[in-house]
């Protein structure tokens, strides 16, 4: 069947709105402009929802001058960008509200904490008896001795003793002496293994 055959027409559906191009409408709001206000513009701070209508020539020129910080100082302009990064809610870190949010005890108690978000002091202690049950290989003890440390050391000791271990044996810190670069290239690598096994 053709497009442009008139049974084809007999069964078009008739459009849901009136495509035609409406004649009437709000004029512009500019003083003394007689054309019809075809584009909004916003009537500024604190009338958010609120809008001018303009002709185009004069929504153009509206534009140009419009300014929405006009009459704040700098103080308050950037206060108001600072609110404006958290859409002007209040914000405060986690922990300080006033609120006590708490889990339901029953759905606690049914389903416990599977993401550990409610219990803090729990999932640390669960973090030591894993720590304590997992075996030591002896690359992780040789690694631990090179650092001078035994192998119930925790990640932050370990972390430590790097630190101070690079700063003593590097040869910026000994006035360019070498002699002791052996030892931090030991002491690099035992770290770098540590980190690679997820001790660290």
């Amino acid at each position: 069947m053709k497009i442009d055959s008139p049974l084809f027409d007999r069964i078009r559906v008739k459009p849901s709105q009136d495509r035609r191009p409406k004649t009437g409408g709000p004029g512009c709001d500019w003083h003394g402009c007689k054309e019809k206000g075809t584009h909004r513009a916003p009537k500024g701070r604190d009338r958010e929802n609120e809008y001018w209508r303009f002709c185009l020539d004069h929504v153009r020129e509206y534009n140009q001058s419009y300014n929405f910080f006009a009459g704040m100082n700098d103080a308050a302009v950037m206060a108001y960008q600072k609110d404006a990064l958290t859409g002007h809610r209040p914000t405060w870190k986690m922990g300080t509200g006033t609120g006590s949010v708490r889990p339901d005890a029953q759905a606690f108690a049914t389903h416990g904490d599977p993401f550990g978000l409610f219990s803090e002091g729990l999932r640390a202690e669960q973090q030591q008896r894993a720590e304590a049950a997992r075996p030591v290989r002896n690359a992780e003890r040789k690694a631990l001795d090179t650092l001078g440390l035994d192998v119930s050391a925790t990640p932050v000791q370990v972390k430590a003793r790097f630190k101070e271990l690079v700063k003593r044996h590097h040869p910026d810190a000994n006035g360019g002496d070498r002699s002791t670069e052996d030892r931090l290239v030991e002491v690099i690598q035992s770290y770098n293994y540590l980190k690679s096994v997820g001790f660290v």
